[in-house]
């Protein structure tokens, strides 16, 4: 079966005391038998090559995370392919050109509902815009992720799917790793 390259990204890691060190993530990954793992800052960014592909793979390294790093996190895994997608897919390229560190993709375990994506933007209170691509939201933070009150859980409340961002410099870095 032939190796296909992938993106990998820890929900929630090194903040809130969840620590992770990535030279370790890097280390399991070959211990499972992934090829040339990789990382990208110290926020759970991985790229690797794996024959294992889509959910079955989110749910090895889901159970390898909980096993290793001692506490349960989400794993969100694209292709290179999806990830080149998601890129080319930008609903805002005018704030990924002026603006990247308050645009957010944030990648989600399955595609939201219409019905679920209306209800969380009648919600938005804030100058926020959220855009749905397939299973990414592209959210931007004009005035910072740091105050909004457009959080994850927010998100996840509403839409009923777990994910997990990440500003649109390091979507960038990533793909420019592929």
């Amino acid at each position: 079966m032939a190796l296909t390259t992938h993106v990998a990204l820890l929900r929630a890691v090194n903040v809130g005391g969840r620590k992770a060190v990535m030279a370790e993530l890097r280390a399991w990954l070959a211990e499972l038998g992934f090829e040339a793992p990789r990382s990208l800052l110290q926020s759970g960014n991985l790229v690797f090559r794996s024959e294992a592909t889509g959910a079955a793979l989110e749910a090895v390294l889901e159970a390898e995370a909980a096993r290793r790093l001692g506490y349960a996190a989400d794993v969100l895994v694209r292709t290179a392919d999806e990830w080149r997608a998601i890129v080319a897919a930008n609903p805002h390229a005018a704030m990924a050109r002026d603006d990247p560190g308050h645009l957010a993709v944030m990648p989600l375990k399955l595609a939201p509902g219409a019905a679920a994506v209306a209800a969380l933007q009648a919600q938005i209170q804030g100058p926020e815009v959220v855009k749905a691509v397939g299973r990414e939201l592209f959210i931007t933070y004009p005035d910072g992720m740091g105050d909004s009150r457009l959080t994850l859980q927010v998100i996840e409340r509403r839409l009923g799917v777990r994910g997990t961002a990440r500003n649109w410099n390091t979507v960038t870095k990533l793909a420019a790793m592929l």
